[in-house]
């Protein structure tokens, strides 16, 4: 049987106060057209389906549309699992009666371990859970972290491996060894969050979801799609994809990529200003792609974010690339100490990257009141 492995759509994130959802449905568009193109037996979806628990609107009709296309009118059967992103309990919603149209969802964690067969694959559906209730589901107190909780998850669904087919597991965790970007939220503190890959040698293949490169881990049978698109510019060299597996009766699986291409790209641009800006240099370029631009000017500049969005529209990002001379290596400590920043100022940025509102007045008085108050409840303790 052939199924198609995605995961990490992220439906309404937010880049840089930019929501991303237009984009998303163009790259799903393609991801529709390749579903009816391939007529895979199946869509496995690896987790983080949106990308906040209570996710926009917008966001909400995009997954509603895109899975109706998929799941009624191509007569396609949906597997997925929620992520770390999801929340569990919105996603489980109506998941009883969606096994009746094939759609099979699995927003949160339960004691049925029974899997799900297509076209004779057994497909072992787990959602993100935290260590905490993975113990308190199994009764397990002997569940610390991730790797705790997969290996007991794991071991109960080794009680129910009976019959003939291939066996699939589909999850959403940090695979140890795996290379993480600046979109991933981090599981937990530490290593904790990690799960060995030792732990999936049960299964044929392993549908991951969470890192968001399809070559986040090198592994014979354990695979990460990666996400649809890029989410932040760590991820600006990566190529973005969706897996076509072509399981075997034996489990024996063959594998190929499909690229995704979006409507703006997410890349990198550095140099002088009056390089940039030159019409001979950004003829050739693709002007309205979303931009992280280094300058490398020394000195002062005026104005140059505006300057640059006259002709680089999307540039979401700028910073200063000033190369140290000998002579100023030894006041590098200054540098540093100069550009550290208030509790203000960081909270600040923090507010533009995850909301569209304006940072008013009234709303930093509050907070350096908030700022205040800790301050003093530190140095009185």
């Amino acid at each position: 049987m052939k199924f198609i492995h995605t995961a990490d759509w992220h439906l309404g994130k937010l880049v840089h106060g930019i929501y991303m959802t237009e984009e998303q449905r163009y790259i799903l568009e393609q991801f529709i057209a390749l579903v009816e193109d391939e007529k895979p037996d199946a869509v496995v979806i690896a987790g983080d389906l949106y990308d906040r628990s209570v996710p926009p609107t917008e966001a909400v009709e995009l997954l509603d549309e895109v899975l109706f296309r998929i799941n009624v009118e191509l007569n396609t059967p949906v597997i997925a699992v929620s992520g770390n992103h999801d929340s569990a309990e919105r996603l489980s919603f109506g998941s009883s009666w969606y096994k009746h149209s094939h759609f099979y969802l699995k927003g949160k964690l339960s004691n049925e371990f029974t899997p799900v067969n297509v076209a004779g694959v057994n497909f072992h559906c787990i959602p993100f859970a935290e260590p905490g209730t993975v113990r308190q589901l199994l009764g397990d107190d002997s569940i610390h972290s991730h790797h705790d909780a997969m290996r007991a998850i794991i071991e109960r669904i080794q009680e129910n491996i009976h019959g003939d087919g291939p066996h699939v597991f589909v999850g959403h965790a940090f695979v140890l060894g795996g290379k993480t970007t600046d979109s991933e939220r981090t599981l937990s503190v530490g290593g904790s969050g990690c799960v060995g890959s030792e732990l999936f040698e049960p299964f044929h293949y392993t549908a991951m979801g969470h890192l968001h490169s399809p070559d986040a881990l090198k592994h014979d049978t354990i695979r990460y799609s990666g996400s649809l698109m890029k989410y932040s510019f760590s991820e600006a060299s990566q190529r973005k994809s969706v897996t076509v597996v072509e399981m075997k009766e034996n489990g024996s699986f063959e594998l190929s990529e499909r690229i995704l291409k979006p409507r703006q790209d997410m890349r990198e641009l550095q140099g002088h200003l009056e390089e940039l800006l030159d019409p001979a240099f950004y003829q050739s370029q693709k002007t309205d792609d979303f931009l992280k631009v280094t300058l490398h000017d020394e000195g002062t500049l005026i104005d140059p974010i505006n300057k640059l969005r006259q002709v680089y529209p999307n540039v979401l990002h700028l910073e200063r690339k000033l190369e140290l001379t000998d002579a100023k290596k030894k006041n590098s400590f200054n540098v540093i100490e100069d550009k550290k920043k208030t509790e203000l100022e960081l909270f600040k940025e923090f507010y533009s990257d995850m909301t569209t509102g304006e940072f008013s007045t009234s709303k930093q008085e509050v907070l350096e009141k908030v700022i205040e108050k800790a301050r003093k409840e530190a140095f009185e303790a």
